[in-house]
């Protein structure tokens, strides 16, 4: 899948993990404390994706990085754990089918933050689908 549209098929399969992910997550914080269980979690990604990277031969000397790069990934790194541990708080106390949509919001924040700082354009179209993205979670989150 080496075409323009192999963005997609990633797409989807972020999309089917973070589902699952929801899921598994309500299953095995119960009886947990949520920023305990967010420690676990990612503990075990670290230690998988390491093991990923070096037999996938993808391994380099990550301080022949940009300091540019090391500031935006480490600046994204501090926001996945925020949000992770948001979302696994949330799932706590939550319902995973109201918890999920709203975390999907991000999809309208990613929209408006890649227009201000990125200097993207979503088309009129583009911008109706994440309006009705925008009323979905909505919806969903606050359905009686």
């Amino acid at each position: 899948m080496a075409s323009s549209n192999s963005w997609f098929f990633w797409a989807v399969l972020s999309a089917v993990f973070a589902a699952l992910t929801a899921i598994f997550a309500k299953i095995g914080i119960q009886g947990v404390d949520s920023d305990l269980a967010t420690l676990i979690r990612t503990a075990i990604i670290i230690v998988v994706l390491s093991a990923f990277v070096w037999f996938a031969g993808k391994w380099s000397n990550p301080f022949d990085l940009s300091g540019k790069t090391w500031l935006f990934l480490g600046l994204s790194a501090l926001a996945t754990g925020a949000s992770w541990v948001c979302y696994f708080r949330a799932l706590k106390i939550g319902d995973a089918s109201k918890v999920a949509p709203v975390d999907k919001l991000s999809l309208v924040l990613v929209a408006i933050f890649a227009f201000a700082f990125l200097g993207e354009r979503p088309s009129l179209r583009e911008w109706s689908g994440i309006a009705m993205v925008a009323g979905g979670v909505l919806v969903l989150a606050f359905k009686r």
